[in-house]
């Protein structure tokens, strides 16, 4: 028997994630009441059928606080139910439920927020039993697939973390969703050269010019060795994001010569945590100048 318990928070793409499974060869059962969840598993292992994905979430209501003990007696029975747990952001889940006019199915006549909070309280025992967790704050539909397909077709060592390299500007703010930011104005700016300045970090004048200082070698080095020891350690504590937001002034160079250099110093790592970047602000002064 292979079954999948898909669960998390209303908004963080579960219905997308069924979608995904479908395709992989999954047969899907959403909203299944949960009383039934038992005799549900006794006929899959009768009938010997393979990879099926049960929707359980908050709409089961009350009812909802029954799935812990039933949980324990499969597990006591042997029969152990694999548990994907789909999460986002508060901000993110709200701007969700905004841009789709939906009501979150706990909010009632108070405001989302409340529904949020309350829903993120009577999922809390799910997340803490989930074998896999993915945050879809940051991530594209197809960023999406490409991590189910990781864990459920290509079986790859998971470990339930998404790391996103960021690089930014100071003059825009410093991001909202960041959880280390790393200031990198100290290292010697190539917006003073005139024939650098219309160039980014993705160009290989700016990397060479920002790279070529002792202080951007060394700091790249602490960093790195920083991220060795804080990532791992994160994993074991259950965050499932991380967003390592480097800025400088405009985040066009050296921000993005840094993020650069450190996610292809952190893609070795690739298989045991999700990995991406994004340079937020790149392209900003130059729509300015239009």
């Amino acid at each position: 028997m292979g079954l999948l318990l898909l669960t998390g928070m209303s908004g963080a793409g579960k219905s997308t994630a069924f979608k995904i499974l479908e395709d992989i060869g999954y047969n899907c059962v959403d909203n299944l009441p949960i009383p039934l969840l038992k005799s549900f598993v006794d006929l899959l292992q009768d009938e010997s059928v393979d990879k099926v994905a049960v929707g359980i979430d908050i709409r089961s209501g009350e009812r909802l606080s029954l799935l812990q003990n039933i949980l324990d007696e499969l597990d006591q029975d042997g029969k152990k139910v694999e548990i994907l747990f789909l999460d986002a952001s508060d901000d993110v889940l709200l701007k969700r439920y905004k841009e789709t006019r939906r009501n979150h199915p706990l909010s009632k006549n108070e405001r989302i927020q409340a529904g949020i909070v309350e829903e993120r309280h009577r999922v809390a025992f799910l997340r803490e039993r989930a074998d896999h967790i993915i945050d879809t704050t940051n991530l594209l539909t197809r960023e999406l697939k490409e991590e189910i397909t990781q864990i459920y077709v290509e079986k790859k060592n998971y470990q339930s973390m998404n790391v996103m390299v960021l690089s930014f500007g100071f003059k825009y703010g410093i991001p909202e969703d960041a959880d280390l930011v790393f200031d990198v104005r100290f290292l010697p700016n190539p917006y003073y050269n005139l024939k650098l300045r219309p160039l980014t970090g993705n160009d290989r004048p700016i990397q060479d010019f920002v790279m070529k200082y002792p202080q951007s070698q060394e700091f790249l080095d602490k960093m790195d060795d920083l991220m060795e020891f804080l990532i791992p350690n994160y994993i074991k504590e259950g965050k499932n994001s991380l967003v390592i937001a480097i800025g400088c002034t405009g985040g066009k160079h050296r921000s993005v010569t840094l993020a650069n250099e450190l996610y292809s110093r952190l893609a070795k790592h690739a298989s045991t945590y999700g990995l991406k970047i994004e340079h937020r602000d790149i392209d900003k002064d130059r729509k300015i100048g239009k």
